[in-house]
Parts: C-alpha cells; structure tokens; sequence
C-alpha cells in the first residue's frame, strides 16, 4: 500500500491509498466512500485484495466529506485556508472537484483504464460528476474511464421524505428560517439520520435538483444514468437496505429502463447496506464484471 496525496480541482487537500498489484498495471478501481465514512473499511481491504490477485490497482481516498465533522484545508492562490468539512458541513456537488482531481492524480501515475466505483452518497457523486464531465465536455478525462460501479445507490430525497414523514415539512421550514443568518447551524437531533448543518440539509431536501436522479418507481427514464455509456454494474442489498422498494422488484424497474449493453444489475441476497460480511461477494462481482468488459 502506498499513501498517495493530491489535491483538488479546487484546491482542497486529500489524501488515499493506493493498493499496489505485484506487476504493473494502467488499470485501477478509484473507490468514493458515503456518507460518514473514509477509506478504511474492511469493504475496500477485501475488494483490494481480489483486484490485486487480477491484475487491478484499487485507490480510496477520503473525500471533503470524509467522518461527520472535520477541518478541510484549501489552497487558494497559494494561502492556505480552514474550513468546516465531513458530511454534516459537505456540499455534495463540491465531489466533481475531488474525483476529478483524484484522476488526473491517477493518469499522472500512468493509469490508463479507471473504474469508478461509489458506495451510497458515494455512487451519487460520481454519477453527477459523470454527467458533468459529459456536458462540459471533458473527453479526455471521460475516456479514462472504462466503467462506473454503483453499490446501493440510492433515492436520497424520497429516503428522507420517507424518514422524516409528517415532520418533514417542519424541519424544511426551520432548515429555511435559519438559511439567511445561520446556515452552519446544525440541524435538531432527528431531522437525519447524524448531525447535518442546515446548507446540507437544504441541498439534500430541497436543492436536489442536480442529484435527485435515482428516481426508481418515480421516472420511467432515468435520464441520468442512461447518460452513462461505459459499463455500469450496479448492486444492492436486501437486508436493511436504504430502498423503497423490495431488492428483486428494484432490480427489475432499473434493469428494464437502463438501456446500457453492458449493464449488470442485480442485488447481493442477505447483505445489507454496508455489504458486511458480504464484502467477499461483492468484490468478486466487481472483479468478474471489469473482466467481462
């Protein structure tokens, strides 16, 4: 393993590790992590691990959004400044800045084919970003990536219509009372699922525009996801999974409307939203799909 540091696209520091394969390789996994989370977990040892024992490199990083609450330091001009980062102060837009900056990191080491693989907020990110390196035509960056690789991606703005039910409107009203004057504050214990300051919940229940796409049951199109040409797997679990529907019938309404030829969509039978104690069948899917393609 090799830690690798990098910055931004925007000037952000961050920092990854790199699994290095024995022979070398132009061919690596670049892993987004979710909400809370960071590039440490069991998931990411073991899928390394089988990419490794094929012939694939596998980085994760820690993006701005990286733990709950934590200092995210910027370089603007060459002055280095503090801010509030971790998911409860993240702009979830602000993750096209750190993945792309994460691969040109990566082609400045000399790979060639990168597969993008995002865990819950973290298959939202790279589904935007791929969409935005679509529409401002980034080709040179788009053809380094050779596949996207979703785990539980999943419909953020109904999931928390859906948590907060008839407090839902409440704690939107409050979210916007405080916009104005204090929008670090954080949010009251129970309008998520961990602290969140009122920017991010905002972005997530009301300025969704640009990330309410994995609309399943709720847009025959998808447009989104279509947008992706290069392969798409995609993976959920059926044990307390953050879904509205049953695993099987997902499965079924996403396959039907994703038009990708060389789509894999399925889920994981008894794994929940963390893959844990799956991680072993996830990571040879991985493997088996970057093979076929």
């Amino acid at each position: 393993m090799e830690k690798i540091d990098f910055l931004a696209t925007d000037g952000v520091d961050l920092t990854g590790i790199l699994y290095k394969e024995k022979e070398e390789t132009n061919k690596v996994i670049l892993a987004v992590h979710g909400m809370t989370s960071n590039c440490f977990k069991k998931r990411d040892d073991i899928i390394a691990k089988e990419a490794n024992e094929n012939g694939i490199d596998y980085f994760c990083f820690n993006n701005r959004g990286s733990e709950i609450v934590k200092y995210i330091r910027k370089n603007i001009n060459g002055k280095e400044e503090k801010q509030l980062g971790g998911t409860a102060y993240e702009d979830v837009l602000e993750a096209y800045e750190d993945i792309v900056g994460a691969i040109l990191k990566l082609k400045e080491l000399g790979y060639t084919d990168i597969y993008l693989q995002g865990h819950s907020l973290g298959c939202t990110k790279i589904v935007y970003t791929y969409n935005e390196l679509l529409e401002e035509e980034e080709n040179d960056i788009l053809d380094s990536i050779k596949g996207v690789i979703l785990l539980s991606l999943i419909d953020i703005p109904m999931a928390l219509k859906v948590y907060l039910g008839d407090k839902y409107e409440d704690y939107l009203k409050l979210a916007e009372e405080k916009e104005e004057s204090n929008p670090k504050d954080l949010m009251p214990r129970g309008a998520f699922i961990h602290p969140i300051s009122v920017k991010t919940f905002l972005r997530y229940a009301r300025d969704n525009k640009d990330i309410d796409f994995a609309k399943y049951g709720r847009d025959n199109n998808l447009e989104k996801l279509n947008n992706i040409k290069v392969p798409l797997f995609m993976r959920w679990g059926n044990d307390n999974e953050m879904i509205m529907q049953k695993a099987e019938e997902l499965v079924t309404i996403v396959s039907n409307i994703i038009d990708n030829p060389n789509k894999d969509i399925d889920y994981v039978d008894g794994a929940n939203h963390g893959y844990h104690e799956k991680e072993e069948i996830i990571a040879k899917d991985i493997i088996n799909f970057i093979k076929k393609n």
